[in-house]
């Protein structure tokens, strides 16, 4: 369905207020800067921004909504014939391979990541979101397969899928917080990617295929 008007600029609006906010954060740090001060800046209500944003947290943080879903979203939509943990890892790199912004490479991730570190409430809130991506997948692979509630088996396979995302993400977190450059991080993330391929055993890589019996 095509985008109406008003939802188009709400969108925008939306848009506006989180890079106005942003800006503010980077430039003075996330708990010196006040939902007033970013409204003002904005030259909307304080109203308007909490009609956008619920919490002062979600200013910063204003993509995490497509994140708490990712993984299970690449569980549900893997190929015919595809288990869960190579549908993860696919999509995986291919996010790397694009240099994507949604994996943390880009130019301006070193001052993203100095507004979080200096910010324990952005630092809790990113905690939950990581809690709220490992439940999702826990429950996608249940749904996925069928399993019963008390089967341990899909939360020990959404901790191993869990483990390799988390774990390429880290460390192109850590390697883009040094100030480097998006492609150079990327290339060595893909090696990353080979060598975790590498250490997940059969039983993990080969669990959920869609379309087995």
């Amino acid at each position: 369905m095509a985008e109406g008007l008003r939802e188009r600029k709400k969108r925008r609006t939306r848009q506006y207020i989180s890079d106005v906010a942003t800006g503010l954060f980077v430039e003075r740090g996330f708990d010196a800067v006040t939902v007033a001060e970013v409204a003002e800046a904005a030259d909307v209500s304080v109203n308007t921004v909490y009609n956008y944003f619920p919490a002062k947290e979600d200013l910063f943080l204003d993509r995490s909504s497509g994140v708490v879903d990712r993984l299970a979203r690449w569980v549900r939509g893997r190929d015919e014939g595809e288990p869960a943990a190579r549908a993860v890892l696919r999509e995986l790199r291919g996010e790397v391979e694009a240099v994507s912004p949604r994996v943390g490479l880009f130019s301006g991730y070193a001052a993203f990541m100095r507004v979080v570190e200096q910010a324990p409430a952005l630092r809790s809130r990113l905690w939950a979101i990581g809690q709220e991506v490992q439940a999702n997948l826990e429950a996608a692979l249940r749904e996925e397969t069928g399993a019963a509630d008390g089967d341990p088996l899909p939360q020990l396979m959404a901790g191993q899928i869990g483990w390799a995302h988390s774990t390429v993400m880290a460390v192109i977190g850590r390697e883009m917080a040094k100030g480097r450059n998006p492609r150079e991080v990327s290339r060595e993330a893909l090696d990353l990617l080979d060598d975790i391929e590498d250490l997940l055993s059969e039983k993990v890589l080969n669990y959920a295929v869609r379309g087995a019996e």
